[in-house]
């Protein structure tokens, strides 16, 4: 079990960061949350978790030890693989998750891309006596909640990648009327639409 990576970055890309352990390169996927706190060229330390699949060895990581926790316990729910439980915390803070599931907050999963109601419901049955109670740390408002919240999460993924504050507004104005037409927009696909819109303006 890898549990942690520690040093510079490498590379930065819209899913992962390559950092640099031993003189080897790690590559570690990421939500755009955790990826707009790293920076090229700086040391950074990740909690990981190790996901085992017959053809693939897949490293997931985290800006601290909770969020790696409630990624792994996520998954013990039927349905819920890596990357839906990666697309949980990129909406939801780990406490939100958890106030959510102890008050029964179907309204608040439903905001997750790829969790519809029936999904929502079960989620909650299942997760009730598992992820524990909230303790406490800052929560994270429902993204049904923050119309801003999908603009304000991919202007940061923006800037950890390395473009201008500048580019990133125009980059996220670019990519608005598809976030509006998809009601609860998914972050890394207008991350990707974003960089094409960048790449295009090179």
């Amino acid at each position: 079990m890898i549990a942690s990576v520690n040093g510079p970055v490498a590379a930065l890309a819209p899913e992962s960061a390559v950092v640099e352990v031993g003189g080897l390169g790690v590559l570690v996927q990421c939500s755009p949350g955790t990826l707009a706190g790293l920076r090229l060229g700086e040391a950074a330390r990740l909690y990981t978790s190790l996901v085992v699949r017959e053809d693939s060895l897949t490293l997931y990581g985290f800006a601290d030890e909770d969020e790696r926790q409630v990624f792994e316990l996520l998954q013990t729910a039927s349905g819920v693989g890596p990357r839906l439980a990666q697309a949980m915390l990129a909406v939801h803070a780990p406490d939100t998750l958890r106030t959510a599931v102890a008050t029964g907050d179907e309204k608040a999963l439903t905001a997750v891309p790829g969790i519809g109601k029936k999904g929502a419901q079960r989620l909650l049955l299942e997760l009730k006596d598992r992820l524990g109670a909230p303790r406490g740390g800052a929560v994270r408002p429902a993204a049904a909640n923050r119309p801003d919240s999908w603009a304000e999460q991919l202007h940061a993924a923006l800037t950890g990648l390395g473009y201008q504050p500048r580019d990133a507004d125009e980059a996220v104005a670019a990519v608005t009327p598809q976030a509006e037409a998809a009601g609860r927009p998914d972050v890394g696909a207008l991350l990707r639409a974003a960089l094409q819109t960048l790449n295009r303006a090179r």
